[in-house]
């Protein structure tokens, strides 16, 4: 149910004050049915400290959070010094900054913590998603994504995680743009730990948010809450790489669920990583081999703030010696799938030695990259047929 239905509970949340909301923030994520739960109990005063743990429970609040919420006023203290630090914000399901979009899913978060430009978040956003382990195909391709879209003036919305979440936002940043990161763990703690820098850096050209208290840890069931606010916040999501069980799904399932456009790029067949974005196709999500198969379908929701930004800048020309004709031979043996270096061999009528030397040659242009397995792929850069 939410809030806005109630017009005298918005006009009582209206009354609280920072350590309410913050009681309820730190009480981990609840419903909106808990909130006008809370509220109920405060029609009298908005002084939440003031309540017995009795007056919650019988009101319908959980006896777990009915103790969260009641907690000494110095259980406060080191989320309030959090506050105090330039960027930090909690935001509040009645607050002016609270991204319009998720306020319209069915169980949109009651609060949000956020970190770095918090006004960013009623921007217009494209959710870019996708495993962990991706091929070095899928890497590049996420990232040349989100450097288009944000270049255009979307803001790139994914999960920190490493793999094509890591590539999407660091594509948004490439081009000067703007991302969201929603995070699985409390905004005190990075997760995971190898995406710090990566995290720093959103926060300076973005914001971090979480519906998760401060000092949360990364658990197995936060993964789904957080998944539902990165489709939540977004007109659409797009899964580049995701294996057959991939979190990714979960993405795009709420996604459709909130009424939100579904797009998956295709892949191999012989890529286990391409077979959850074949399943999602074979659903009904639009199939997308460019930008533009995106940009058509959200173009009525977003085509004004698109207009206004106009054409993203061009990347530079590379300038390269063109291919001989043994580096063809290599690239059109390879083909556009996943091959390891002795299929190479025997399709070009190459020596080993020649393959691998020519293999590095082209991976430092840039032109291939090398994948788990021993697998070699071509990225669609510099080479012919690219």
């Amino acid at each position: 149910m939410n809030i806005d239905e109630t017009e005298s509970h918005t006009r009582a949340l209206g009354q609280w004050n920072r350590d309410t909301w913050l009681r309820v923030a730190l009480a981990g994520p609840l419903t909106t049915t808990a909130l006008q739960q809370i509220a109920t109990c405060l029609a009298n005063g908005p002084d939440l400290s003031a309540l017995s743990e009795n007056a919650l429970i019988r009101a319908g609040v959980s006896s777990t959070a009915a103790k969260l919420l009641l907690r000494p006023d110095s259980a406060l203290d080191p989320a309030r010094e959090w506050l105090e630090h330039p960027g930090n914000q909690l935001l509040t399901l009645i607050s002016p900054e609270y991204p319009p979009l998720l306020r319209e899913i069915p169980d949109p978060p009651v609060t949000l913590f956020a970190s770095g430009h918090y006004e960013f978040l009623p921007l217009p956003q494209l959710a870019i998603v996708g495993s962990r382990n991706p091929t070095p195909a899928g890497e590049i391709t996420a990232q040349r994504f989100a450097r288009y879209f944000a270049g255009r003036g979307l803001a790139i919305t994914s999960g920190l995680a490493t793999g094509i979440d890591a590539a999407s936002h660091s594509g948004a940043l490439d081009a000067d743009g703007i991302t969201i990161a929603v995070c699985a763990t409390g905004l005190d703690l990075t997760y995971p730990a190898v995406n710090k820098a990566l995290a720093a850096r959103i926060a300076e050209r973005g914001a971090l948010i979480s519906e998760f208290p401060l000092g949360s840890a990364p658990r197995r069931h936060h993964f789904p809450r957080r998944n539902r606010i990165i489709s939540g916040l977004a007109v659409g999501t797009l899964v580049v790489e995701a294996a057959r069980r991939s979190g990714s799904l979960i993405t795009a399932r709420t996604a459709l669920e909130q009424g939100r456009e579904v797009f998956a790029v295709p892949g191999s067949i012989h890529n286990p990583m391409a077979r959850g974005c074949h399943r999602l196709i074979r659903g009904g999500a639009k199939l997308v081999e460019t930008a533009e198969d995106v940009l058509e379908e959200i173009s009525g929701l977003v085509g004004a703030q698109l207009e206004q930004a106009g054409e993203p800048p061009e990347a530079p020309p590379v300038r390269e010696d063109p291919l001989d004709s043994d580096y063809i031979r290599l690239l059109d043996s390879m083909g556009f799938e996943p091959v390891n270096q002795d299929t190479l061999v025997e399709r070009s009528g190459l020596t080993a030695a020649e393959v691998s030397s020519m293999l590095l040659i082209l991976e430092l242009r840039g032109t291939v990259a090398a994948g788990h397995g021993g697998l070699f792929y071509r990225t669609g850069a510099n080479g012919r047929n690219s």
